[in-house]
Order: C-alpha cells, then structure tokens, then sequence
C-alpha cells in the first residue's frame, strides 16, 4: 500500500469479534460471519501487506489457541503492526476491545469499522480524542474497500506526521 504521495505500510493487524461468533455445532466461524474478514484479509494480501489476524490463524475456530498462547501472540502481532483495523463488534467484543485499547497504547493509527445503523461504545466513539482513529461506516465490507483504503491512509499519515521523530 505505496504510493508516491503514501507512507509505505507493510503490515496490519485484523481484529474483530470471534469466539462469540463461533456456531455452537461446528465449533468455527459460519462462512456469514467469516465472509467480511475474508474479503479485508484478500484485499490487504493482493495490496503486498502481511496481515495479521487470529480467526484465520486460528482456523476460523477449528484450532483455538488457550487463552495465555493467543493473548501473548495477538499483543505481539499489535505491537509490530503499521496499522490496526477491526471491527469492534454489535454487541461489544471483550477482547476486540482490549487489543484496540492495545493499539492505542501502542500508538498505532487505527481504523474502526462501523456498521451503519448500529450503536457502539461511548470510548471507541470517543477513541479518536485520545489516539489517532480513522472510522469508516459501512453496509457491506466489499463495497466499503475504497473508503477502508483511504482510511488506513489518513490514519497511518497523520500518526506519522505527529510522531515526534517524522
């Protein structure tokens, strides 16, 4: 994701809902809810970046990891990212939510995705007044790819022009 006029990102973590979303039969993600992480993994991907994300690293459910091995791995992958995305989740993902507060903590330049018509947290509203957050509302991720693109560049941008050393 390099352009002549964009910083260059080589990586994202993918974050989102998962544990709650796994069907209760299969024990994995149902292709329904497995399907926008898909398309932001591929499109990331077909871009050069190395996309770190746990719902595919974890077999969309068919391989969990304990919870020591994929919160050590998860804070890891945060830490070396360019950037952040996810989905903070309708209702609120607990540990969706603790890697964005990671992300911050991190400093790494975030971007939100916000279902149209939902309502979400005061903090992850409230989030951009603390770190450097991008949002983008959607009704559908793949018609939403231009908007996410433009997003991660604002994001990463303006992270890197407040950093003290740009």
């Amino acid at each position: 994701m390099t352009t002549s006029d964009s910083p260059a990102v080589h990586s994202v973590f993918l974050a989102g809902p998962f544990t709650g979303l796994l069907s209760p039969s299969t024990g994995e993600m149902p292709d329904a809810t497995r399907t926008p992480f898909a398309v932001l993994i591929r499109h990331f991907e077909e871009q050069g970046l190395e996309v770190h994300n746990a719902h595919r690293r974890e077999l969309w459910g068919a391989e969990l990891m304990g919870p020591d091995e994929c919160t050590e791995l998860d804070q890891k992958e945060i830490e070396k990212a360019d950037v952040f995305v996810g989905f903070p989740g309708v209702p609120a993902s607990p540990g969706t939510h603790i890697e964005i507060g990671w992300a911050s903590a991190f400093g790494k330049p975030i971007v939100l995705l916000l279902e149209e018509g939902e309502d979400y947290a005061f903090l992850v509203r409230g989030l951009r007044s603390v770190a450097t957050v991008e949002y983008v509302h959607y009704k559908n991720v793949p018609d939403a790819l231009p908007a996410i693109d433009e997003a991660v560049h604002r994001a990463v941008s303006r992270q890197r022009a407040a950093a003290p050393d740009a």
